[in-house]
């Protein structure tokens, strides 16, 4: 029991308490200055720490200071002697500031953290990856707060994590200053001389401090002079956060968090939300911590609808200025979409205030995501050196739906110490540098999965977290430009010639086709008009695709639209041209030819000597796409007919494939019908008649058009291959139909795979709140009702064959959405993996009685767990594909205005020197590789997105099947029984599709292997 406040003896335990209680900066500060001077202490650094240490002998003390003993004692800090005498400046106290000052000041170096505020006052919730939790559990964080991520919680308010940071940075003796603002450095005016920093306000006592060592985690908008910044930039994104009281009242403990859903896999759920509300979302993630925090991505077209932003405008910050923006319906938007996404169960939900007294709402913008090209550097001025390194937001910004943010700011806060440490011993400068480049190479990239897995052994030293590192990857010669004497005036840029590709295709032609009769190719244009070349050149590659001699020469249109099917079905190349276009090829129209070969060359160039094989990487990823389409609008056809009576003809087929190592599951067999000629002009876009140039050309169905006119008719969405439907039998009219499948999500034949579940379906009911867009047994499976077994613990039962006579009822504490157990998480749970041990040890912190979270079963929290994990690396991999599909359609656009110009230029009628000409067709060509490389990762992308769909429907068609299978025989009706085995057909289907998918993916890096 802790010794009353009041106690006249122990006024410094008293003190201690309140320090540990704190709620805000200033209080902290306040606090910890107190308890210095009842102790009589002065100094910084682990000196005040073991002064500390030594003076407050109180047993809630203790087990904090063994805590942090064991922490120090760690080899890589040689007893806090590993960067004795190195000061250091660390700006920003943030967490991933306050983490690097923690790190430094246990390697032994005197720690000053500057702080431009003096409150805390961020609510946001943060996600943390196991090894942040046992990070800051060893650091002692339920000593300042009991509620740290007991049970299944895994995130944290941003404001709570700097309040546990900053007690420790404190007893560690670290020096903090508030109201404090870093603005430059001042070189050192002689060689006698330190740098040091321009504050304000100018009389700071801290501008007379020399420091060696100049962290910077002032955010994504203060970065040191030297560093270069990269750009990234995808559609117009416009995020919104918001945060709630929470009274932790029982309903509000009840209802479920969403760890994330997203759009790109589960449109029915935001189908649902738009239907009802007018909001139009592309994901929203919930969690419950000081409040109720939600944050979401929001359509701009859907603010401007319900009267969010007032005037649409081609700026961004324009956009979002507060002179545009309607606040309270703002609130309205924000608050309705809370209460839709948690099914309306939270009760009177009001507005938290943020540090200005208002309601804690933000729009933000994060179209942009920025990066340093370096993550660090050296600065030489009159012999005086100064190393500079970057942690959190200005080396990296987030990508808040990944939400990577924090786990990778620890993680750079680790590798900057590791290089303060490497400095201090004396290594040459340029090889820290090196060292440190070498280890920021993995930062982007790193996640749960990839970064070691003994997350008890993670320390400062880049080996322990990271496998198999090269911490030599790049050479101290290759980053000479970071060591900078004098003057910080840099130029990163490397710039790429495109060479010589216009004679490199041609030549590349001219090979692959020698020897053919009736073929000689020299140029471009009449070489290529009776079909002939183009056949010789794919009967060369692949003979299994055309008999070359049973070519018709004299009907070159005929030849050349059997070659531009073949190249289109078989290939997966699309057309850039009609046949009649090609027949009649004249002098301007060898810019589209070119365009068009260029594809051939992509994916032949490689393998001269291949014969009969599937297309190599990722064209055989466009090729499956392209089947899959013709299937999805077969499926849309036969939806929209809805004829309970199918024809026996129209039974599902395997589709014909042109390899044995390609089955598609869902193809039916097609008719094979007259495509139209393509008679029209293909430079004239189908859907707005304009001029459509060779960069900004796409095509389906034989039709050509811009990329971006190539819509969904229903929200606009630009459509992609495999991702759209139409009746394609229904000619031009339908074409104009096409759509979205998720508009059609319980329309569409895959859809309804999900819409059987018998009897237990309910036709009027409030949208789903389940972000997998199952709640087909209503209460039972969602619902978080007061029974006795849930599915949950029914399907735990039934699977590891466990009985209970009463189970106690589902714990009080914020669960999460989809705690179905995952198919991936049952073996693990037989090969009997626990809970986190440290959950165990830390109870003894908690002054409060256990919740009845932790009297739960071990093996049952574990497969919550899992599945919870399961769940939230679905939604990071689809906000990763997302954001890099619309980083791609962006880079499209870039490519398609270069593009335009180029051609211009060429299809100028005044004539240009030949030099000049050569070389702008170069130029084009390249940037038809780089599209042409862009569209085969899109492609890629997209086979992942429909990997994703499968794997929801998996998951959904799962729960349902244990749902049915954990019912008595003896209460099963007829109807139950037929529906379960109607699943359980469905759920090997899905699986087989994911079959499909996988070994395409696996041939795809087999080929390139062999590439």
């Amino acid at each position: 029991m802790s010794v009353p406040a009041n106690e006249p003896g122990n006024p410094a335990h008293a003190i201690f308490e309140r320090f540990l209680r704190a709620g805000e900066c200033q209080e902290v500060l306040g606090c910890f200055v107190e308890l210095c001077q009842q102790l009589g202490l002065q100094g910084t650094g682990l000196q005040l720490y073991h002064g500390l240490k030594a003076a407050l002998n109180y047993w809630n003390a203790k087990a904090l200071w063994s805590k942090l003993d064991k922490k120090a004692g760690h080899k890589d800090y040689d007893q806090g002697t590993a960067c004795a005498g190195t000061k250091c400046l660390v700006v920003g106290a943030g967490p991933c500031g306050l983490r690097a000052a923690i790190e430094l000041a246990l390697l032994g170096a005197h720690v000053v953290l500057l702080e431009k505020r003096d409150s805390f006052s961020r609510n946001n919730v943060l996600h943390l990856w196991p090894f942040t939790i046992h990070d800051l559990r060893a650091l002692g964080a339920k000593k300042f707060y009991g509620r740290f991520c007991t049970g299944t919680l895994d995130h944290i308010s941003i404001r709570q994590l700097q309040l546990i940071l900053l007690k420790v940075a404190l007893l560690l003796g670290v020096e903090v200053h508030i109201n404090v603002r870093f603005e430059g450095l001042v070189p050192p005016a002689g060689k006698a001389g330190g740098w040091q920093a321009v504050l304000q306000p100018s009389s700071s006592p801290l501008t007379q401090y020399k420091f060696d060592v100049l962290i910077s985690a002032g955010g994504g908008k203060f970065v040191p002079e030297g560093f270069k910044r990269k750009e990234t930039r995808g559609k117009l994104a416009i995020g919104i956060t918001t945060n709630f009281i929470n009274r932790h009242s029982r309903a509000e403990v009840e209802v479920a968090e969403i760890s994330g859903v997203a759009r790109i896999y589960n449109q029915k759920f935001f189908q649902n939300l738009y239907n009802k509300t007018g909001i139009d979302l592309e994901n929203i993630v919930y969690y419950k911590d000081d409040t109720h925090y939600f944050v979401m991505t929001a359509k701009k077209q859907s603010l401007l609808k319900k009267g969010v932003i007032l005037q649409d405008k081609a700026d961004i910050e324009s956009l979002l200025s507060p002179e545009n923006v309607n606040r309270d319906a703002l609130l309205s938007y924000a608050k309705e979409a809370a209460n839709f996404s948690t099914n309306y169960c939270l009760p009177e939900l009001e507005f938290a205030l943020n540090h200005r007294g208002l309601p804690d709402v933000d729009m933000f913008d994060f179209t942009c995501m920025t990066r340093s090209e370096n993550a660090a550097l050296v600065r030489e001025h009159n012999g005086s050196r100064l190393l500079l390194g970057l942690v959190g937001d200005c080396l990296v910004e987030p990508f808040w739906p990944l939400g990577t943010g924090v786990a990778r700011g620890f993680l750079a806060a680790f590798d900057a110490a590791w290089m303060v440490r490497r400095w201090a011993a004396g290594t040459p400068p340029l090889e820290v540098l090196a060292e440190r480049e070498s280890i920021y190479q993995h930062l982007s990239q790193t996640s749960p999965d990839n970064t070691n897995k003994n997350i008890t052994q993670y320390s400062i030293d880049p080996a322990t977290r990271y496998p198999n590192i090269n911490l030599q990857a790049i050479k101290a010669s290759q980053v000479r430009d970071l060591y900078l004497v004098g003057t910080v005036e840099v130029d990163h840029k490397r710039k790429t010639a495109p060479g010589a590709v216009y004679e490199e295709l041609l030549s590349w032609c001219q090979a692959s086709t020698a020897g053919y009769p009736g073929v000689a190719v020299t140029n471009f244009s009449t070489s290529w008009t009776s079909g002939l070349a183009l056949c010789a050149l794919i009967h060369h590659f692949r003979p299994d695709l055309v008999d070359f001699d049973s070519v018709d020469p004299q009907d070159a249109i005929r030849t050349h639209q059997l070659m531009l099917d073949i190249a289109e079905q078989e290939l997966g190349i699309q057309p850039v041209l009609s046949s009649a276009e090609m027949a009649t090829m004249t002098g301007p129209d060898h810019l589209d030819l070119i365009t068009y070969l260029s594809h051939f060359y992509q994916v032949f160039r490689t393998s001269p000597g291949r014969s009969a094989l599937s297309p190599r990487g990722t064209r055989g990823a466009i090729l499956f796409l392209s089947k899959l389409q013709k299937s999805r609008n077969l499926a849309h056809k036969r939806a929209q007919v809805r004829d309970p009576h199918t024809d026996p003809h129209d039974t599902p087929k395997p589709c014909p494939t042109p390899h044995p190592n390609h089955p598609l599951w869902i193809c039916r067999t097609l008719p094979r019908r007259t495509l139209r000629p393509r008679g029209a002009n293909s430079d004239a876009c189908y859907f707005c008649g304009r001029r459509v140039y060779i960069l900004e050309r796409a095509s389906a169905e034989g039709r050509f058009f811009h990329r971006g006119c190539f819509q969904c008719r229903r929200c606009g969405a630009t459509l992609r291959l495999g991702d759209y439907a139409f009746d394609e039998e229904d000619g031009e009219e339908a074409f104009g139909d096409r759509e979205c499948l998720g508009h059609d999500a319980g329309d569409t034949e895959e859809q309804e795979l999900l819409a059987q579940p018998g009897g237990d379906v309910r036709e009027e009911e409030v949208p789903r709140v389940e972000p997998q867009g199952t709640a087909e047994e209503g209460e039972e499976s969602g619902g978080r009702r007061k029974i006795v077994l849930t599915p949950l613990e029914k399907l735990n039962l039934s699977t590891l064959n466990l009985t209970s006579e009463a189970e106690p009822e589902p714990p009080l504490k914020p669960a999460r959405l989809w705690l179905q157990a995952a198919p991936e998480a049952l073996p693990a749970l037989r090969q009997g993996q626990g809970a986190w041990k440290e959950e165990e040890e830390e109870k003894i912190d908690i002054e409060e009685e256990p919740r009845e979270e932790e009297k739960y079963p071990t093996w049952k929290r574990t497969l919550a767990r899992r599945a919870r994990e399961s769940q939230m690396k679905r939604f990071c991999r689809a906000q990763t594909i997302q954001r890099r599909l619309e980083e791609i359609e962006v880079t499209f656009r870039e490519l398609e205005q270069q593009g335009i110009k180029l051609e211009k230029l060429l299809r100028d009628e005044n004539e240009s020197p030949a030099d000049q000409q050569t070389q702008w067709t170069n130029q084009l060509l390249y940037l038809v590789q780089k599209k042409n490389n862009l569209m085969t990762e899109e492609s890629d992308l997209m086979i992942a997105v429909q990997e994703l769909k499968l794997e929801e429907q998996q998951c959904q068609l799962d729960e349902k099947l244990r749902s049915y299978m954990n019912k008595e025989d003896a209460l099963k009706t007829p109807e139950d029984e037929k529906a379960e085995q109607e699943i359980l057909k469905q759920l090997v289907e899905v699986v087989n599709k994911r079959n499909v998918l996988i070994q395409l993916q696996e041939e795809k890096r087999l080929s390139e292997l062999r590439a």
